[in-house]
């Protein structure tokens, strides 16, 4: 048969399958500069992931630091003779700072934790515990705004001449009559004073005009990197930073200030992470990472590219994100996902379809980029706005509450369904979606074509299939998907280049023969190119 930029070899593997690779561990080598490219990294609100089974905070219906060091060994066990983790190797966790909200959002004191999760010990013991299995971490840094209740704010609202300028006031005759990007109120009233806050009223935005804020900033950023032992920071709504009249987003300041920031960071520290927040569209978001004012930033556009393609079983709007992603960012300098803690989840999203759900799991992790997988998405967690119904305790049996927690009453009520879909149920069988999540991280992991490589797309002759290459140094992976609901039988690829389709394809998969090769519905493969190829 002819050759698809030369003969395809006859290792494939079905991402339905028991691909096998060990989970990284523990390392006394330094991490390398860019270490965030080698990891799959796994979001987690601490309230919700697990309630500690012993101390002080023991089982009163919230989520903390403890919990977490008893469920690590789900995430990363640290030893690579096992399978039965999910082999994460990366961790970004949602605000931990004391705040009066539920979520942490509006920070009232910079350098502590909030109590509700436990002591700055207990966390430094997580991070301890975290570095041990091989699994770095990075921490929400919400510097666009801090809390109302923040004691900075409430000195300037008194007038204290130290703290007036740390935030944005306008005397009452002459607040600026503007809205916001969604048409909301911006300019906000307490005591018969006006400030500026673009989220609400309780957020008070920072104003980093002021070169004590920025100081501010850096100790703050300090203080985490070395007291507490973080590798870096998810930077929350970084485009807001700095405004310019009814300018809100992506003003010239706010990306000075950024580099600024990141040259600061990694002057003293070299191996710091920051990942930035920008919520918009390819095109402004990857100017952040060209202009190196970041080192990864979110990309909303290739989530929402995936999903669609899961959703509709159409290749068009992903194939061309994936080309223009790829094209606007140095390689591999983004990060991906599904959705997060801002969306409805990718199960009610797909309606519980599974293989939607493993098709676009499938996608997020032999795509390029950096990825990220909200908790629970591996199990299929549902969830739909209001946002506490996305934020959810993890279910993790079909016992009481879960096995979240043995209080009487988890924080917030767990789904409906949590009885069927649990860490527990799943576990043991080998089609279920966290299983496919787990051999999927370790696929990804285990080839740096996938982690690091490069990417080109390949044109199909179909609408219902897309392919790529990934490819770094002598390793060559060829990645081909049906988003179909149909099987899919004699595939070849159009053109000139054909597919030596091997016999030798893991579990579940459709041999290849004469007349091509039989792509199953909803069901990605992964080919290793033979040498020379």
């Amino acid at each position: 048969m002819t050759k698809m930029l030369g003969t395809l070899a006859a290792i494939a593997l079905a991402l339905v399958t028991g691909c096998r690779a060990p989970s990284p561990v523990a390392s006394s080598t330094p991490p390398a500069v860019d270490w965030w490219k080698d990891r799959v990294f796994y979001e987690i609100f601490v309230r919700s992931f697990a309630d500690s089974t012993s101390g002080p905070l023991a089982n009163d219906g919230v989520g903390d630091f403890r919990g977490l060091i008893e469920r690590l060994d789900y995430l990363n066990d640290g030893d690579p003779a096992t399978t039965s983790d999910l082999g994460v190797t990366g961790l970004w966790l949602m605000p931990i700072n004391p705040s009066p909200s539920y979520h942490g959002y509006d920070v009232t004191d910079y350098y502590g934790v909030n109590p509700q999760y436990g002591t700055p010990e207990d966390f430094r013991h997580f991070m301890d515990e975290c570095h041990r299995r091989g699994i770095r971490v990075i921490v929400d840094l919400v510097l666009n705004h801090s809390s109302s209740q923040h004691p900075y704010f409430e000195r300037a609202l008194r007038g204290d001449p130290a703290y007036r300028d740390w935030y944005l006031f306008a005397d009452a005759d002459a607040v600026p009559q503007v809205r916001g990007p969604w048409d909301q109120h911006v300019w906000q009233e307490k005591n018969g004073q006006h400030y500026y806050g673009i989220f609400w009223s309780g957020m008070p935005d920072l104003n980093y005009r002021n070169p004590a804020v920025t100081a501010e900033a850096r100790r703050v950023a300090d203080f985490w990197l070395r007291e507490m032992g973080v590798d870096g920071f998810r930077l929350d709504a970084i485009r807001h930073l700095i405004e310019d009249g009814d300018v809100m987003s992506d003003t010239p300041d706010t990306f000075t200030w950024l580099e600024g920031f990141q040259h600061y960071l990694k002057r003293e520290r070299p191996d710091v992470l920051t990942v930035g927040e920008v919520w918009t569209h390819t095109e402004v978001v990857s100017d952040y990472i060209q202009r190196n004012a970041l080192d990864l930033a979110f990309e909303f556009d290739l989530a929402s590219a995936i999903l669609d393609a899961a959703q509709s079983g159409t290749k068009d709007k992903l194939a061309y994100t994936l080309d223009n992603v790829t094209a606007s960012y140095p390689p591999n300098r983004f990060a991906t996902m599904i959705t997060n803690h801002d969306q409805n989840r990718v199960a009610s999203e797909l309606r519980e379809d599974l293989s939607k759900m493993k098709l676009a799991a499938s996608l997020l992790l032999t795509a390029p980029g950096v990825p990220f997988v909200y908790y629970g998405e591996e199990i299929g967690q549902v969830g739909a706005k209001p946002d506490e119904m996305i934020r959810n305790p993890m279910p993790w049996t079909a016992g009481v509450n879960a096995g979240f927690t043995s209080a009487p009453q988890p924080w917030e009520p767990l789904q409906a369904g949590h009885e069927r879909r649990n860490v527990a149920v799943q576990d043991g069988d080998p089609a279920s979606l966290l299983n496919h999540y787990r051999r999927l991280i370790r696929l990804r992991q285990a080839e740096p074509a996938l982690s690091r490589g490069g990417f080109r797309g390949i044109d199909t002759g179909r609408e219902d299939v897309i392919a790529w290459d990934r490819f770094h140094g002598d390793r060559r992976l060829t990645v081909i998907a049906n988003l179909s609901g149909e099987d899919i039988a004699g595939f070849r690829l159009p053109g000139p280049r054909s597919v030596r389709y091997s016999a030798e394809l893991l579990h579940g998969a459709r041999a290849g023969n004469e007349r091509g090769f039989d792509l199953a519905a909803r069901t990605t493969y992964v080919f290793v190119q033979a040498d020379g190829s």
